[in-house]
């Protein structure tokens, strides 16, 4: 079935007057795209990203990462060819991320880091690839227990990993992310995640939406992100610790979606934080400059997180990339107008 087909049925929408979900058009000799020999090409889904693309192209698997956030592993290597990225606490209050790419896979990405025990519940939904250096045994086996193929730098003799040079260790760590998704072109593509609408899917009334020129979370006392409205990008950018946040292309990091989930911790592996993604909570999706509230769920491991308005209807994206904050109960949250 193509791409295009789950999109569509996952980004249906019931609120009265909401803009209509993107949907792919129905290709015919006169309206495909022609490739070089003159072929018609068909049209799907980018599915992380809900937006339009080759569906050939998107024949592939996502790639998943865990990639460094210590001072020192700035900046991060294609963190803007991200389709999404997960925030998350981990010990002594820092934070790191776990990262999908399945639009636009680019030559390398890092600097990756070892996995916790969250990761198996975020990444398994996503099928494909994860890749990280390694872990503590129980987290290692946690992930290797997924039906995801595993690809660790401790464990690999292939070539797939290298250390930067330029980089301290063991924030140095850089992978091959073309040939891991070479070597597994058999696995199938990524679901459809999230419901996708237009450039301004929050327009309608039902969603109470609130004007928001920025957003600022709190982890803990040593992280605390913030995004700002840019009108002119039509993007979300991206701060830490009040300095701008870039990428290593020099490039300040965007996002289309801030979507920033409310979530507990769960303590019980000492002082490795887990955040409980299993279940449900309190959820703000910011697009376009406006912000609508509602709750997210999530029901087992290999289920996608389930996005709704307070008016019971699904919590639209705009086509394009998102950053998904898993900030702790214990911190705090707060959109400016």
């Amino acid at each position: 079935m193509l791409l295009a087909a789950s999109a569509l049925l996952l980004s249906a929408c019931t609120v009265t007057d909401a803009p209509e979900p993107v949907a792919a058009p129905t290709p015919t000799a006169a309206s495909r795209p022609v490739g070089e020999s003159g072929a018609p090409v068909a049209v799907a889904f980018a599915p992380l990203r809900g937006t339009h693309a080759e569906w050939a192209a998107m024949q592939h698997p996502s790639l998943a990462a865990k990639i460094d956030n210590h001072e020192e592993a700035r900046p991060q290597v294609a963190l803007n060819r991200t389709d999404i990225v997960f925030e998350e606490l981990v010990e002594g209050g820092l934070t790191r991320y776990l990262a999908v790419w399945h639009s636009d896979i680019p030559a390398e990405i890092g600097p990756v880091r070892s996995i916790r025990p969250m990761d198996p519940d975020i990444a398994t939904p996503f099928g494909g690839i994860i890749a990280y250096s390694g872990g503590q045994e129980e987290f290692v086996e946690m992930m290797q227990a997924t039906p995801l193929v595993n690809v660790v730098f401790d464990f690999d003799d292939t070539g797939l990993f290298a250390r930067a040079d330029e980089r301290p260790g063991p924030h140095d760590v850089i992978l091959d992310a073309t040939e891991v998704v070479e070597r597994n072109a058999e696995l199938a593509p990524p679901q459809v995640q999230f419901a996708y609408g237009g450039t301004d899917p929050l327009s309608a009334p039902a969603f109470a939406a609130q004007p928001t020129s920025g957003i600022s979370q709190v982890f803990s006392e040593e992280r605390y992100p913030s995004w700002s409205w840019d009108a002119a990008a039509s993007a979300w950018l991206r701060s830490q610790e009040g300095a701008p946040d870039f990428d290593d292309a020099g490039a300040q990091v965007r996002a289309a979606n801030v979507v920033t989930l409310r979530v507990d911790i769960d303590w019980r592996y000492g002082e490795v934080p887990k955040t409980v993604l299993i279940g449900s909570g309190e959820a703000w999706v910011s697009v376009g400059g406006r912000t609508a509230h509602g709750t997210w769920s999530k029901g087992a491991q290999a289920a996608p997180i389930v996005l709704t308005a307070d008016s019971g209807d699904p919590l639209l994206l705009a086509p394009g990339n998102t950053w998904i904050e898993l900030v702790p109960a214990t911190g705090s949250v707060s959109f400016a107008p």
